[in-house]
């Protein structure tokens, strides 16, 4: 029973980090180049989240045609330049990293 209070509490804790600064920014007006600027932050997570998981194997950087993460990434990255479509791009890529890893070994 004393679990349910830590997790309820933990939810208010979240909730409280992401409600303050939607109520805070909603009153004060962002300068245009801030404005700017924060359109890139989202690219640039996902950017720092899978360039590593697909270059890096064992330790080391692989960029051999071994490489059944970076062939993957590299076909999603066509596909998401040539349909716009992020739902498109992930499954393909998924489909494409599964193919691989089936016919190439997990690699």
């Amino acid at each position: 029973m004393n679990l349910w209070p830590i997790i309820i509490g933990m939810g208010l804790v979240t909730f409280g980090i992401r409600l303050v600064p939607i109520v805070l920014l909603g009153r004060i007006e962002i300068p245009l180049v801030m404005q700017r600027a924060l359109r890139f932050v989202p690219p640039a997570v996902l950017t720092a989240i899978i360039v590593p998981e697909m270059l890096y194997r064992n330790s080391q950087i692989d960029v051999s045609l071994n490489n059944v993460r970076l062939l993957a990434g590299l076909i999603a990255m066509v596909v998401a330049w040539r349909t716009k479509n992020a739902l498109i791009t992930i499954g393909v890529g998924m489909i494409a990293l599964w193919v691989l890893q089936y016919l190439m070994g997990p690699g």
